[in-house]
């Protein structure tokens, strides 16, 4: 390897700079006056990562073609760093809590962990990559949702959350068998010509999209994530919703069209079965939660089944509108998990009661919030709405009328149980004692103002859903 093959890789050896850097830094200031300085430091770094990140790549690969980069791996890459940036902006009141008593910097350098096997994941070109790059998420993920030693059911997501990774891995390298002795490679372009629906090569497949759908949270694959949400830390259950989600969206994406293309008419009538029970499972389980972050988990398996709408046919229309449905949604989603790690730091709370009267001790919240579930719900003129017509636009454009049908059908099913929480801010009373106003960390301010802000210039310039189209598929 020359050093071009190394500037191929120039995001993940920027990852592990700062990687390096707040890990030796955690380890040298311990406990001492110095520690104070390690969230700036840990949020200015990768901020700065994630600005170089839209600065121009070489496409090309490494290691023999298992690693390949391109102006659309870029693109995935940034849209999960932006919301790894807001995941740190959010998570340093928690940490810095009384109730956590823990070091704050293992948990930056834990979530860069998973953050570098999301890169690997996005970039492989052979199969083993991928699946080291998914080890290398899973298993630092557990830890984040384990990292509140003090709650009980902080110990019991992490808990889950292995024992679903581990099975789900174990489904996912059994089917990887199937495919290499099939085609005798596991490389994706090796492999493209070669996929035919054979047997081995089908059961193959379909042991290898039941791991992925774990990753996604797709119906019947979805069980785990209510619990894992519910328990595990705030910044951590937004940090699964919306960077572990993308990335598993992004591969799924790049695996169906680039290598398992040719038995299109085999997988397709899976995934349609699978995308309207997760769209209907998700919308009808979500309006009978009382837990917030339950609500969002289900809201997250909801909003996943219409993202397969965009992968489904392989368009390009279609898979532009993916990642920009993507992107749309970090933004929502995120801004609404600022408010929940909000009100959270300060009541304790994550009950929809604890949002009653929200409008009168903290207005800005209130707006922040009812902003993001508006986009979440598709209202327009936010980026919400337009990300919905361009998943749907791009499968009616493919006559698949019937599944677009069912999907507005819950859109507007989903606004009702959106709206609860509208109405608990804006029109129910506090509850006793809990009208008082508080005041929300600086950080986690400012990662609420950068993401209503993407929410809204989102669904009015245009040229960011031609900018992704431009890109290629």
């Amino acid at each position: 390897m020359d050093l071009g093959n190394f500037l191929v890789m120039r995001q993940e050896l920027g990852l592990l700079a700062v990687f390096v850097v707040l890990l030796l830094f955690d380890i040298f200031a311990g406990e001492t006056p110095a520690m104070k300085w390690f969230r700036p430091l840990a949020v200015g770094l990768f901020a700065l990562h994630t600005a170089a990140g839209f600065l121009p790549v070489p496409e090309g690969s490494a290691f023999g073609g298992m690693y390949a980069t391109s102006r659309l791996t870029v693109l995935m890459k940034n849209v999960l760093n932006l919301g790894t940036l807001a995941v740190f902006l959010q998570a340093g009141e928690w940490l810095r809590g009384r109730e956590t008593a823990i070091r704050e910097g293992e948990y930056y350098v834990i979530a860069l962990a998973t953050l570098l096997g999301m890169y690997l994941m996005i970039s492989a070109g052979n199969f083993m990559l991928l699946y080291i790059g998914i080890e290398t998420a899973s298993l630092p993920t557990a830890c984040l949702a384990a990292y509140n030693k003090y709650r009980e059911k902080s110990a019991e997501a992490g808990a889950k959350y292995i024992m679903m990774s581990t099975l789900s891995s174990g489904i996912m390298m059994f089917g990887l068998s199937y495919l290499y002795g099939a085609m005798g490679t596991m490389y994706f372009a090796d492999m493209q010509p070669l996929v035919s629906a054979d047997f081995m090569t089908v059961l193959g497949f379909v042991f290898f999209f039941a791991g992925l759908a774990f990753k996604i949270s797709l119906v019947p694959f979805h069980m785990w994530a209510p619990d894992v949400y519910e328990g595990a830390p705030t910044a951590t259950t937004a940090y699964l919703s919306v960077v572990s989600k993308a990335a598993g969206c992004f591969v799924l994406l790049l695996t169906l069209h680039h290598v398992f293309g040719n038995i299109g008419r085999i997988w397709y009538g899976i995934l349609w079965v699978l995308t309207v029970a997760t769209i209907v499972v998700g919308n009808l389980f979500a309006i009978r939660q009382r837990n917030i972050k339950r609500f969002f988990a289900y809201s997250s398996i909801s909003q996943a089944g219409y993202i397969m709408l965009g992968v489904l046919h392989g368009t390009p229309e279609g898979l532009s509108a993916v990642v920009y449905y993507l992107l749309v949604y970090l933004f929502a989603n995120m801004a609404a998990f600022g408010v929940i790690a909000s009100v959270e730091n300060h009541g304790g709370r994550t009950d929809i009661g604890a949002y009653d009267g929200l409008y009168r001790s903290n207005p800005r919240l209130a707006v922040v919030m009812m902003l993001a579930v508006f986009s979440l719900a598709g209202i327009p003129p936010l980026g919400g709405f337009f990300s919905k017509f361009f998943i749907f636009a791009a499968a009616a454009a493919k006559g698949d009328y019937v599944l677009v049908f069912i999907a507005l059908v819950n859109t507007v099913v989903s606004l009702y149980y959106y709206l609860r929480i509208v109405r608990a801010m804006f029109i129910n009373a506090p509850a006793e004692g809990a009208g008082e106003r508080f005041r929300t960390d600086a950080y986690n301010s400012v990662s609420l103002v950068l993401c209503t802000a993407g929410v809204l210039v989102a669904g009015i310039a245009s040229g960011l859903y031609g900018y992704i189209a431009g890109i290629g598929f």
